[in-house]
């Protein structure tokens, strides 16, 4: 499992670099077309806001699964190692609840909804852009699954 961990860390990790290049490039070409030729794209403005969007979700997920995100340790810290511990599963157990009914089901629901309707700049399906919630969903799921499994593993290490 930690095998299949490193290998979609690395492919979050590309796709978020490759995400960045592209919007940084399709943002200095606006910056160009606007100033220079005085004739801004359209186009490149809301593929940017559609880019920026994906790379918010999965470096979300990406900093999720590394468990780097914002956690308030305060009470959890006062408390003794072993309930510190369950507190630890609990919140990855109702994480794995909210992104299941949220990101998962609510965002595929999204999608599905949003596939008729059109961008006007790109002509593109809303729902791609949507796809982006489900999609990250899953993998924070799959974070989640071996956050819990890595956590059960130090119990047992240390009994």
């Amino acid at each position: 499992m930690e095998t299949l961990r490193n290998g979609l860390d690395k492919i979050i990790e590309i796709f978020c670099i490759v995400l960045m290049a592209v919007m940084t490039t399709l943002v200095t070409w606006q910056v160009i077309t606007r100033y220079v030729f005085n004739n801004p794209s359209a186009v490149t403005e809301q593929l940017c806001q559609y880019l920026f969007i994906w790379l918010v979700l999965f470096g979300a997920a990406y900093i999720f699964g590394r468990r780097e995100h914002m956690q308030i340790t305060f009470v959890r810290d006062k408390l003794p190692q072993k309930i510190g511990i369950i507190c630890d599963i609990l919140q990855e157990g109702i994480i794995f609840i909210f992104t299941f009914g949220v990101l998962v089901i609510g965002g595929y629901l999204s999608v599905i909804k949003q596939m008729v309707q059109f961008d006007a700049a790109l002509r593109i399906p809303i729902g791609v852009v949507y796809a982006a919630i489900p999609i990250s969903g899953v993998f924070i799921l799959f974070y989640s699954i071996l956050n819990i499994k890595k956590i059960i593993n130090t119990i047992k290490r240390e009994s």
